[in-house]
């Protein structure tokens, strides 16, 4: 077995490499990485010599420890290598890389990269996160460790098995990890969001992709306008669209008034019409008024229906419904003629008609009303959602409590979106 105890990439960085003679055939420059199992494995080392770089493949490697490095290989029989982009290379393509922790839900950098020896074999089995990693590359890991011990205090360890980090540049995919992928989207979406939120654009957005449409609609909605707006305009139309078509009509509406005119007819074209028109009839309102803000994603039901037919129904139409605070009542042109909350409902005799228990002192807003004053509304009367009608008393839609919170306290930038 050629390698003995734990390893850290650092600290066999530039160290030379012998052959059986004992002379040295050049100094360590990295490691290329394959897919192993359980674990990713070491397949080559790649040594520097006289300004060249050559390939030791690991079947020819016989010692491999933190002091010495030796091959069956004579410098006649070495490879050049030129680093091609296919491989994956361990302090090229992984070292100072940024990488999610899902267990921690954050991202963080790789500062150094542990191996141990398994089945003859060289394994990837974690990295390094920590300060210790860094003091470790600097040569000064036992000197920080002493100095802090002198206050009573250890040098922590950082260390992140690699069955919990999700590589995020799309080279490091070339290795499967177990895990990663499903415990990524067991994270909460302001998680997701908080992690793609830290890491460059381009690598949020291929960290993004990955997610299952579900996930994807969940996350998309916690993230920052044009961060949003950059996802969408970058992602396949078609799987865009599925997104769009899971999100509620309103949020769906505000990200896609931040997209090019082209994109945003290429996603609606693609959705169920009646989703498609949903998200239009919202387009049309400036955001920073009632109908902006509202969603027309609501429960309304006719006056004569019974309420144990209604509680029926309701227990159907709930589950495509993002939000519900109240049953609304309105009549066969959907003109609003009262309101009732699930408690009232869930209450009252199953034999009674809506109408006869619906509240009919309406609270409403105009679509055209300023945010400002949908709030004041919401707050005055201790409401959870108000109805938006228009002037002859036609339901357009509703405004949540969580819509104006969102809406009016910072940080979340306020945006303008562009009517159609």
């Amino acid at each position: 077995m050629p390698i003995f105890g734990e390893i850290f990439v650092s600290e066999i960085l530039k160290r030379p490499v012998l052959d059986l003679k004992g002379e040295e055939l050049g100094s360590l420059k990295d490691l290329v990485i394959v897919k192993g199992t359980p674990l990713p494995v070491v397949e080559s080392l790649i040594i520097s010599r006289k300004k060249k770089h050559y390939r030791i493949p690991w079947d020819t490697i016989n010692i491999f420890n933190k002091r010495i490095i030796a091959t069956k290989l004579s410098a006649e029989n070495l490879t050049e290598y030129d680093f091609p982009e296919e491989n994956l290379h361990a302090v090229k393509d992984i070292l100072d890389k940024q990488i999610v922790d899902a267990t921690g839900a954050k991202v963080v950098r790789v500062n150094d990269i542990k191996l141990e020896g398994y089945e003859g074999k060289a394994v990837l089995v974690a990295i390094d996160a920590g300060m210790r990693g860094i003091l470790r590359r600097l040569g000064l890991e036992k000197q920080g460790s002493d100095l802090l011990r002198l206050f009573k205090v250890e040098l922590p360890y950082h260390l992140i098995s690699w069955n919990y980090i999700q590589p995020l540049e799309p080279k490091l995919k070339t290795i499967a990890l177990t895990v990663p992928r499903q415990m990524v989207s067991k994270l909460h979406p302001a998680d997701i969001a908080e992690i793609i939120s830290s890491v460059s654009r381009q690598e949020g957005t291929n960290f993004f992709k990955d997610l299952d449409v579900k996930t994807a609609a969940e996350t998309l909605s916690e993230l920052e306008p044009e961060v949003q707006a950059s996802i969408i305009e970058e992602m396949d139309t078609e799987k865009a669209s599925n997104i769009i078509e899971e999100m509620p009509p309103d949020e769906a509406a505000d990200i896609l008034g931040d997209i090019s005119a082209e994109k945003m007819k290429a996603i609606l074209e693609r959705l169920d019409i009646e989703d498609a028109e949903d998200i239009q009839e919202l387009l049309e309102h400036e955001e920073d008024t009632a109908g902006g803000l509202m969603t027309n994603d609501f429960i309304a039901y006719p006056p004569t229906l019974k309420v144990s037919e209604a509680i029926e129904r309701f227990k159907q139409d709930a589950e495509e419904i993002e939000t519900i605070y109240y049953i609304y009542v309105v009549d066969k042109d959907e003109k609003l003629l009262g309101v009732l909350s699930l408690r009232e409902l869930l209450l009252a005799d199953p034999d009674k008609k809506l109408q006869d228990i619906m509240v009919t002192n309406l609270k409403t807003v105009s679509p055209d009303a300023d945010e400002n004053v949908v709030a004041a509304a919401i707050s005055k009367y201790n409401l959870v959602a108000m109805p938006v009608v228009d002037n002859e008393g036609y339901l357009l839609g509703i405004v949540t409590v969580d819509d104006i919170i969102d809406r009016i306290l910072p940080p979340k930038a306020k945006r303008k979106r562009k009517k159609v």
